[in-house]
């Protein structure tokens, strides 16, 4: 099978192309991507030189690139992701996350090939109590969480439509290994590590419920193989947890590996004024897909910040590669003109 990855250099992309190509070693992997901001080559390392591995830089707007790639199913990662970032400006998010989508959706269409749209639990909205649902109405509360749930109606009139073979998963906040700096875990940790401040919004009561990368791969890869075409799927872990209590947790295991008093970094902890139109607490409930495929969440709360702490210390040349740009001029050696192309 020869897989078309979008957002294959981003945080969960990357990851997922490492699963599954330990899991499926005779598929072909077209990792498609534009290297933006958060785009990371780097996280793909070790594959790089596989024969079943290809990268190609694109836009996923551009559909003449599209055209000439060969491929029996799409996995969409790629999006612009960062709240923050589409509270300050939203049309890099209308564009690639509707019109992107919208992109792929026909080139799927015109190969009759397989699409699984991975969005988000943000597209529900917030709530008090209780739990969403694969049918319960999307009420997004941020650009961002509102061009999600755009391009997820894009590929259910996609499916009703076209009668395309396509599926969406609804996962919760994921963490692990090669996750950009700006988002909440690696930022505390990298700003522990350097005693720099460390901002929480409002509160730091918010509610999110955390699963570790690689469960999230796995849902994929069982939605993909098992899951039902037309269906949308929530992937959550049931962790859930309020940003403050999840801040000092991961700062008292920093503490023990820094061989530092705990307080030294709890000190760091600043309050700042609180995100706009921000969401009290995401919730999903992860039965179907439980009951459907058979996956289950592997990895607990606590093994899973730890795993992801030692993944931080040990790795911190990759974050500051990550954070200067660095990283970019050895893939201008390695791929020259491709990636400028």
């Amino acid at each position: 099978m020869r897989l078309l990855i979008t957002g294959g250099a981003g945080f969960i992309g990357s990851n997922y192309i490492r699963y599954v190509m330990q899991a499926h070693p005779e598929y072909h992997i077209i990792n498609f991507d534009k290297l933006s901001y958060a785009g990371n080559l780097e996280s793909l390392k070790d594959i790089e030189l596989s024969p079943h591995y290809t990268f190609i830089k694109g836009d996923i707007c551009d559909s003449r690139m599209l055209k000439d790639i060969e491929f029996d199913g799409i996995i969409h990662f790629a999006a612009e992701s960062h709240v923050d970032r589409s509270i300050l400006d939203a049309q890099p998010f209308l564009e690639t996350n509707v019109l992107g989508t919208y992109t792929l959706l026909e080139a799927a269409r015109q190969r009759d090939g397989m699409f699984l749209h991975v969005s988000t639990d943000e597209v529900y909205g917030s709530t008090e109590t209780g739990f969403f649902h694969e049918d319960s109405p999307l009420m997004p509360n941020s650009p961002y969480a509102a061009s999600k749930a755009s391009s997820d109606l894009l590929v259910r009139s996609y499916i009703e439509t076209h009668k395309l073979k396509a599926m969406i998963t609804r996962c919760s906040n994921n963490y692990g290994p090669y996750q950009f700096p700006e988002k909440l875990i690696p930022l505390v940790l990298m700003n522990a590590i350097h005693r720099k401040h460390i901002p929480v919004y409002g509160d730091g009561m918010n509610v999110r419920d955390w699963i570790y990368v690689s469960d999230h791969c796995r849902a994929v890869d069982m939605v993909l193989h098992n899951g039902k075409v037309g269906e949308v799927y929530n992937v959550g872990s049931r962790n859930e947890c309020t940003n403050i209590d999840l801040i000092n947790l991961l700062l008292k295991k920093l503490a023990v590996r820094l061989n530092v008093d705990k307080s030294e970094l709890l000190g760091l902890i600043r309050y700042v004024e609180d995100r706009k139109g921000h969401d009290r607490r995401y919730a999903i409930d992860p039965s179907k897909i439980e009951k459907q495929t058979g996956w289950k969440s592997e990895t607990g709360f606590e093994e899973g910040i730890s795993k992801t702490i030692d993944w931080y210390l040990s790795n911190k040349q990759w974050m500051q590669r990550v954070l200067s740009g660095e990283y970019m001029h050895y893939y201008n050696q390695q791929y020259g003109e491709r990636l400028n192309q």
